[in-house]
């Protein structure tokens, strides 16, 4: 149900990444003239040693990065935002770049790499992106200097392809071979389109809480954010890509704004809970889902005397859920940690149980590009025995007539659909409930977001009754 790698340990990795490393060996041979070149040079030693850190810890990139620049205060926004969207872009694609080692000689396949990502996410920052070029002294890049329209996934590879006409860069390389074996695509049109959505930069989504989306919009843009509602539920709101500094918005400040992937709100309104129901969120982390079903209660009713118990096992997510509900201004919201494997609350007692259950994550792969490389197949394999443990334990907690919610950020039907049909199997008291998509509008007994069905992250989301 979490990461407990201790931060000091991080902290030690990211400062020998500023102390001396064989990334170093970047500046051997190169000649750097301009101040353009060095800034770039400079960049890609950074971005060398973070990558390697990751790859090397196996701890999330976001991580790392966000402790190397607690450690490293020097860089500005404009360093900070080169470092972090190459090393992310540079995971994006690194199926296809991780064959540059056989195709360029070293280090000048590491400025290749990093003149093609560069190239291929559309980065504005082209004095760096050709001093890369330059570094890399590779004939076979001319091709870059004529790209045309690289939008499409298609002609990313196509770009490639002309690069190293030699080599074949086949699209499913930007998924590691294992992960195939447990999402069997129904289709090539499908399995394209799961693809080139992991490949590209999702949006902020948020959601507004007790504030009507005109006057949110109005906020937002006052403060130079372009925010747009979004066509599914009249809170979800897109807040673009750009990175946002949530403590400068009154609409955070106060409340009334909560960031939240479009993908995980299906999960709540799935919940559909009643203004006067009693949840217990089961696997709550930092109460996301847990804010979301208060706020869709006082949407029914401003007055609403339903409540909800957030349980975990870990005590930091509980303990800014806590900071999250004071700042919501909401009431009715309790905490209750598993503290062993007996229930944290009464049994039979509850209308309605989440149970979020921890997972391989694979739906958030377009936030977190790295996992996809750090992971293997027993990011998946091993979590459905866990998976099912907790459902059945939480299932105790529903009384007669209630609803037990089972949802993952995983699109894997090994850690979906298998673990609630073997649930089913030994619990004949419980049915399941026919649910509409809210994004195809196809009825389906259990529903998976895909990433590219309303430019979310992927979830999965089962409803069951108790009779």
């Amino acid at each position: 149900m979490g990461d407990t790698t201790p931060t000091a340990l991080i902290s030690s990795q990211a400062k020998q990444a500023t102390d001396t490393s064989p990334t170093l060996a970047l500046h051997h041979g190169i000649n750097a003239d301009t101040s353009a070149q060095k800034r770039a040079l400079s960049y890609s030693i950074t971005i060398h040693q973070l990558f390697e850190q990751v790859m090397q810890s196996k701890q999330p990139a976001d991580r790392i990065v966000a402790e190397y620049f607690r450690i490293n205060k020097k860089h500005g926004s404009k360093d900070r935002r080169v470092i972090r969207e190459s090393l992310f872009g540079l995971f994006r694609w690194h199926g296809w770049l991780n064959q540059l080692t056989t195709l360029c000689t070293a280090p000048k396949a590491w400025f290749a790499s990093l003149a093609l990502t560069a190239k291929i996410e559309g980065h504005p920052w082209q004095e760096f992106s050709d001093a890369w070029q330059t570094f890399a002294a590779n004939p076979a890049l001319a091709p870059l200097n004529d790209a045309g329209d690289l939008t499409r996934l298609a002609a990313k590879q196509q770009l490639l392809q002309a690069c190293f006409p030699q080599h074949e860069f086949a699209l499913t390389q930007l998924v590691p071979t294992w992960y195939w074996q447990h999402y069997p695509t129904s289709s090539e049109d499908e399995q394209y389109a799961l693809i080139e959505a992991l490949c590209s930069r999702p949006p902020i989504w948020g959601r507004l809480q007790g504030i009507n989306s005109a006057d949110a919009l109005a906020s937002l843009n006052a403060s130079g954010i372009e925010a747009k509602m979004s066509d599914y539920f009249d809170d979800a709101i897109n807040l673009g890509h750009k990175s946002i500094n949530l403590n400068s918005l009154k609409l955070y400040n106060e409340g009334q704004l909560e960031i939240q992937d479009l993908g995980s709100q299906v999960i709540g309104h799935v919940c559909a809970p009643r203004p006067d129901d009693n949840w217990w969120d089961a696997c709550s982390g930092a109460g996301g889902k847990t804010l979301q079903l208060r706020s869709l209660m006082l949407q029914q009713d401003r007055h609403s005397k339903g409540s909800i118990i957030a349980s975990d096992i870990r005590r930091k997510p509980l303990e800014e859920l806590a900071k999250r509900v004071k700042r919501a201004h909401f009431n009715q919201i309790s905490v209750s940690p598993w503290k062993t494997d007996a229930l944290p609350v009464a049994s039979a007692q509850f209308d309605g149980v989440l149970v979020d259950a921890p997972c391989s994550c694979t739906g958030t792969w377009r936030r977190n590009p790295d996992m996809r490389w750090l992971d293997d197949a027993s990011a998946i394999s091993d979590k459905p025995a866990l998976q099912l443990d907790i459902l059945q334990r939480s299932a105790k907690a529903v009384r007669t007539g209630g609803v037990l919610v089972y949802a993952t950020c995983s699109i894997s039907p090994t850690e979906n659909e298998a673990v609630v049909e073997a649930f089913l199997a030994s619990n004949p008291n419980f049915t399941l409930q026919q649910l509409c998509h809210p994004f195809t509008g196809e009825q389906q007994s259990m529903l998976t977001v895909l990433p590219y069905q309303a430019d979310s992250d992927g979830m999965f989301v089962a409803k069951m009754i108790k009779r």
